[in-house]
């Protein structure tokens, strides 16, 4: 699945093999439809599927086989990604052996409950969270708010940003092509406005169908564009002209997201939002909610617009006025587009690679020599 986890998972992994000389031993649940072709070493870990969400794979345990295959490995560092059943042993794991432990935060889950009617198992798993994320050794964040929320959940200081990166080879305006949307029926006339991402419900699936009904009820020439796959994809039904893609990849994907015209995402469960940088990337203006993620990403009304989670007048009326103007959506397209260099994959692996080092060599002071680079470790993700 081409998630923004499993992206910037697999950018580290690269990074830290190809670029910094370590070896890397990834252990996963995996499907028999990659999103993309795996960095370093995969070993699968076996698992079932969710009930209520069948696109994920649940590993439930540690099997006898894998630890043998970790201890056969001698990692000098663990770095576990979902606080998961899978991870959660894989931390004790290393903990049994002295290997230090590092652990990433990637999504909200306790926010998902909600929309699946399981709010009632929210103290449960926030319990299970704290203890989850304490017990490692480091925690990275994707952004400084859920850094400082994180700091004071563990009470101490051992927490770092790991922002993300966007792939500008790939994301670019020039890849907007006027004869891909004629293809799908789309008249020059019309705004395209995206959905981009999964095509699931905490992504703000039923706010993004009112907007554009309200729209559509007004006479406004827009169109939805889905790009993106997910079991929520009957719930776009009721919307006329829908145009959905299905997952796409590396170039395909950049078409696609290129030539829209608008991009609204009014979820408020990112921890980051590589969608929302993409986009940028490719010189869209985004009107998304006011979450710490996309506050993190846009300067309201320089190179995107911000409304309050729920309020479908205010979306609606962010929209209007970019479907108003065509010299204001390139303004701020243009201003997302620029804002994007910033985000470099290279230089965030990097930033990960420096805390992999100072951790090891916290808990391993002989490692590292202080008047040279820490020598090419062996990491377990």
């Amino acid at each position: 699945m081409r998630e923004g986890a499993n992206q910037a998972l697999n950018r580290l992994v690269h990074h830290l093999e190809a670029e910094a000389g370590h070896v890397v031993r990834a252990y996963s649940p995996v499907t028999s439809t990659p999103a993309f072709e795996p960095a370093g070493t995969l070993v699968p870990v076996p698992s079932v599927r969710l009930p209520v969400r069948g696109e994920f794979q649940l590993a439930l345990g540690l099997p006898a086989a894998i630890r043998e295959d970790i201890d056969r490995f001698a990692p000098d560092l663990v770095h576990v990604a979902t606080p998961d059943i899978l991870c959660s042993r894989a931390l004790t794991f290393a903990k049994r052996r002295g290997v230090p432990a590092i652990a990433s935060q990637h999504t909200l889950f306790e926010t998902y409950l909600d929309y699946y009617r399981l709010g009632w198992l929210k103290p449960m798993v926030e319990t299970h969270l704290r203890r989850f994320y304490r017990r490692a050794d480091h925690v990275l964040t994707p952004t400084e708010t859920l850094a400082v929320a994180m700091r004071r959940l563990r009470g101490d200081e051992r927490v770092t940003v790991w922002s993300r990166g966007v792939d500008r080879t790939i994301f670019d305006p020039t890849r907007r092509e006027m004869a891909w949307r004629r293809a799908q029926g789309i008249a020059d006339e019309e705004t395209v406005v995206l959905f981009f991402g999964r095509l699931v419900l905490e992504k703000g699936v039923e706010t993004y169908v009112e907007v554009i009904r309200t729209l559509q009820a007004r006479g406004r020439p827009v169109r939805p564009l889905l790009v993106g796959a997910g079991p929520a994809r009957s719930d776009f039904a009721e919307l006329a002209g829908v145009v959905a893609t299905g997952h796409l990849q590396d170039r395909d994907l950049a078409r696609a997201v290129a030539s829209a015209d608008i991009m609204l995402t009014p979820s408020m469960t990112e921890t980051f939002g590589n969608v929302v940088l993409e986009a940028m990337a490719c010189g869209l203006p985004v009107v998304s909610a006011d979450a710490p993620s996309a506050r993190a990403l846009i300067d309201h009304g320089s190179d995107g617009w911000l409304c309050s989670a729920d309020d479908v007048a205010a979306y609606v009326a962010a929209l209007e006025a970019l479907i108003g103007s065509p010299d204001l959506r390139h303004k701020i397209g243009t201003h997302a587009e620029r804002k994007s260099h910033a985000y470099a994959w290279s230089d965030v692996s990097a930033a990960v690679e420096r805390v992999y080092q100072t951790v090891r060599s916290a808990q391993h002071p002989s490692l590292i020599n202080r008047n040279q680079r820490q020598s090419a470790g062996r990491v377990t993700i």
